[in-house]
């Protein structure tokens, strides 16, 4: 057995190797590269993710090569494919609206931005093989939001660089999901209120039913210290990341953009996910391993999007180096990553947490639905310049308490101001 001063000094090894960008022990003899470089390590994560869901849609043979794993793959089949496509660019939308990057990193993101327009072009045209359905059974809507959601995400390269008849044919796709009557009782209603968000961006008229009564619904399920009920109750699971407070800022965003009246909730908003980038931070342990709680796991580090989308504001917390973030969230994605069996021998994602385990699946759950993962990849929309990439390696809060390091003491956030959502302006 290990003494005292045995195991912190264990910890301390792995937290350098950490700190180096170099795989942890728990995934090192996985990796089939030794990159010591975090941004180039994550665009070839991007890129092995995106590849088979880009490349077969851009074809128009998303629906003919997709292999359906699922509990029920016949129910599925129906929903899973726009599934890939919304949840992967959702998280690689960043990236692709990112410019000034050097030749290399330009020439990637060039092909990636062609095959995204080719795949949005067979998903939203009646007349394509790969015509994804947006409006028929309610999980159709939850993936028109996250399709939206790279919209906000990505404005120039998914909506004002688009030729006239896709732009068309998106709207379209977006408004269909409006025959999915509006959610009630969940974090539903933030689907409802992420394709309008979309839609009020295309300059298109948007319902209030659909739009600020479900923001509003979703504030008021608020449970304090920067985190909300998913309904009235409290659930403990990773929805407050894989979906309330990523699209509560992003809809507010742009509300804001567009009524400055918006602008207290959204500061508030803003608050809460701040406190909730430092909770997240602190759930990661010193091998980039964290609690396989709730449902859902099997989004694997999708689970961080909320950390991760704070960094790329650049709204950390003083209290998080953006280099930590950074060194946590790699550690995170090289060990379930790297993980066997993540992949099948044609590159698409396999159901697990940590490699292939089809158990840990929910009923709704189902090949389409993992690509949710590609979240946690969002500060690739920072340029290689900024702190989150060019700050030293850094340890993460886990590893420098479990190092023997003293820090201050952790506290809950304070009340927030009083606020109110209005309505947007509307032509009679």
């Amino acid at each position: 057995m290990k003494t005292r001063r045995e195991f912190f000094k264990t910890v301390a090894v792995a937290g350098a190797a950490g700190t180096l960008g170099l795989p942890l022990s728990a995934s090192a003899d996985l990796a089939p590269n030794n990159f010591t470089d975090d941004r180039s390590y994550w665009i070839s994560v991007l890129e092995r993710i995106s590849r088979p869901v880009l490349e077969n849609l851009a074809r128009g043979e998303l629906r003919k090569n997709m292999p359906i794993e699922a509990a029920n793959p016949e129910d599925r089949r129906r929903y899973s494919h726009l599934e890939a496509f919304g949840r992967l660019l959702a998280g690689i939308a960043p990236w692709l609206e990112l410019s000034g990057l050097r030749d290399d990193e330009l020439a990637r993101q060039s092909r990636w931005i062609e095959l995204t327009h080719a795949a949005l072009e067979a998903a939203t045209n009646p007349e394509s093989p790969d015509f994804l359905n947006f409006k028929s059974g309610g999980q159709a809507l939850v993936d028109t939001a996250f399709l939206a959601q790279a919209i906000l995400r990505a404005p120039q390269i998914l909506q004002k660089s688009l030729d006239p008849k896709l732009r068309s044919q998106l709207i379209n796709a977006l408004k269909a999901s409006r025959a999915i009557g509006t959610p009630r009782g969940s974090n539903w209603v933030m689907f409802a209120a992420m394709v309008e968000t979309a839609l009020l961006e295309f300059g298109e008229p948007t319902l209030e039913e659909r739009l600020e009564n479900c923001v509003r619904q979703m504030l008021s399920w608020y449970k304090g210290d920067g985190i909300y009920g998913d309904g009235e109750r409290f659930h403990f699971d990773y929805y407050n990341s894989f979906v309330i407070q990523p699209m509560l800022v992003d809809v507010l965003e742009v509300l804001t953009g567009v009524d400055k009246r918006f602008d207290p909730a959204f500061q508030v908003v803003i608050h809460r996910a701040q406190r909730f980038a430092v909770v997240q931070e602190r759930l990661i342990a010193p091998d980039g391993s964290y609690p396989a709680l709730g449902r859902s796991i099997t989004y694997r580090f999708g689970a961080f999007q909320s950390l991760a989308q704070t960094a790329l504001r650049q709204e950390l917390q003083k209290s998080l180096d953006p280099a930590q973030v950074r060194c946590a969230l790699t550690a995170v994605i090289r060990k379930q990553i790297e993980a066997p069996g993540t992949f099948d021998d044609s590159g698409w994602l396999r159901i697990g947490f940590c490699g292939h385990q089809p158990t840990l699946a929910e009923g709704y759950i189902s090949t389409g639905s993992l690509y949710l993962c590609s979240a946690a990849l969002l500060p690739l929309g920072l340029p290689e310049s900024n702190a989150f990439w060019k700050n030293p390696a850094a340890r993460w809060t886990s590893q420098r308490i479990g190092s023997g390091e003293s820090l201050p003491p952790d506290h809950a956030m304070s009340e927030d101001p009083k606020f109110e959502v209005p309505s947007l302006q509307r032509n009679a």
